[in-house]
């Protein structure tokens, strides 16, 4: 198979890596990519995917990210006669519209938490009223596309109406929800119509300081599986969550094909969603897809031509994967770029150096962006994959970077229960 990838951070380079190993795979493209995956992939600038996936004779086209999902890329590539693997632009409205996702989820009556939209242009009495409803922890969505960063989950509640002003003023209606408790789990699902396959569930770090200081970003580490998850958790998800939304989707007519991730929180009566997204998540795909025994081209095949009812169970490495981002100075407010990068060329991918926001300068790598490098680690125990993580980061040199210094630690140290 020849194979096209669009997008261009960690997740598309671990997607890359992970499908330049599998043997029915025989080309590898990326477009636009970045200048730390060129050792498992060519590399094409911007343009239009149609043309480009006609240029290369494409067997499969990968879509990473929301964007181009949400604005109809999938579509475009369908009708051009490409096998795709990702949703529809009516289907990834589950990411591009909470509300939308709301409206699926009570109809296929899966527990989420309550919801008020409040729209452009709602008056001060209106804003006040619903902050009475919802408080004294406050959780503010920007109902729109916002890479993993439109949300402040806060006490303070003027830090809630300066995040509702601040979306109002870009244009987007705000919802206000209800908290939901207990700790997070990301499950992705490969889905085609009503054919639910769940790969290993995982946690991610969304605040960029240690003990979940500081504002949310993109997302700063991940790792998988779950120590602390009920044996029962993933079917339980499945059950309960995804194949209700997933069959509700093909009801309304907007069946869903490709990568449908559920982020959840695991509370006293079991699982409630916190959020879907309509692609394969950032960071999580990084040490998920360490694990994955099985070929991921043909993964992904089956599940664009609709044949993944038949494929066979997925089988998965033991142990765990851990993931950890190198981010930039200034990070997440006004990352600095341009500065060189030592210990992270193209090609360190077995080492676990996945890029993200790179450029290449002069020969050399520099940053590009304020997620900068991903850096996996796997082991025996979650314990042994922090310590390799955390070892090959000391190699990397990048001036005025940080990272955090705790991802998994509460698992590790078993400090996470449900």
């Amino acid at each position: 198979m020849r194979i096209l990838v669009i997008g261009s951070g960690a997740r598309e380079h671990a997607l890359a890596y992970s499908l330049s190993l599998d043997p029915s795979v025989e080309q590898v493209h990326v477009s636009p990519g970045n200048a730390g995956m060129t050792a498992v992939a060519t590399l094409h600038p911007d343009g239009d995917p149609v043309a480009l996936a006609r240029e290369i004779e494409a067997d499969l086209v990968v879509i990473g990210p929301e964007i181009p999902l949400v604005a109809g890329v999938a579509d475009e590539l369908r009708a051009a006669g490409f096998a795709v693997f990702g949703p529809s632009a009516a289907a990834a409205q589950i990411e591009g519209s909470k509300a939308f996702a709301k409206d699926i989820m009570a109809k296929a009556q899966v527990r989420t938490a309550d919801a008020v939209s409040v729209p452009v242009g709602s008056s001060d009495s209106f804003i006040d009223a619903t902050l009475d409803k919802f408080g004294p922890t406050y959780v503010v969505k920007d109902d729109g596309l916002a890479g993993g960063k439109g949300v402040v989950v806060t006490a303070d509640r003027a830090e809630a109406l300066e995040h509702i002003h601040a979306v109002h003023a870009g244009g987007n209606p705000v919802l206000l929800e209800s908290f939901l408790d207990g700790p997070e789990v990301s499950l992705f699902c490969l889905v085609d119509g009503e054919t639910v396959v769940p790969l290993l569930p995982a946690q991610d770090f969304k605040r960029v300081g240690d003990n979940d200081k500081g504002p949310n970003t993109g997302g700063m580490g991940a790792y998988t599986p779950l120590p602390w998850l009920p044996e029962d958790g993933v079917q339980r998800i499945v059950t309960e969550v995804v194949e209700p939304v997933a069959k509700q989707m093909v009801a309304e007519g907007v069946p869903f094909n490709g990568l449908l991730y559920a982020g959840l929180a695991w509370g006293s009566e079991g699982p409630a969603v916190v959020e879907f997204n309509c692609r394969f998540g950032d960071p999580e795909t990084q040490p998920v897809l360490r694990l994955l025994k099985t070929p991921l081209g043909g993964v992904l095949n089956a599940v664009a031509t609709g044949t993944l009812d038949q494929l066979p169970p997925l089988e998965w490495e033991d142990g765990y994967a851990l993931t950890v981002v190198l981010a930039a100075e200034n990070y997440p407010a006004s990352p600095v770029t341009g500065k060189p990068i030592v210990g992270a060329e193209p090609g360190n991918e077995s080492r676990g150096i996945l890029a993200a926001g790179v450029a290449e300068q002069n020969g050399q790598l520099v940053s590009s962006g304020g997620r900068v490098l991903n850096v996996i680690g796997t082991g025996a125990t979650l314990a042994e994959a922090r310590k390799q993580a955390y070892e090959t980061l000391q190699g990397i040199q990048l001036e005025g970077s940080h990272y955090r210094s705790d991802i998994a630690l509460p698992a590790v140290e078993g400090r996470i229960s449900i």
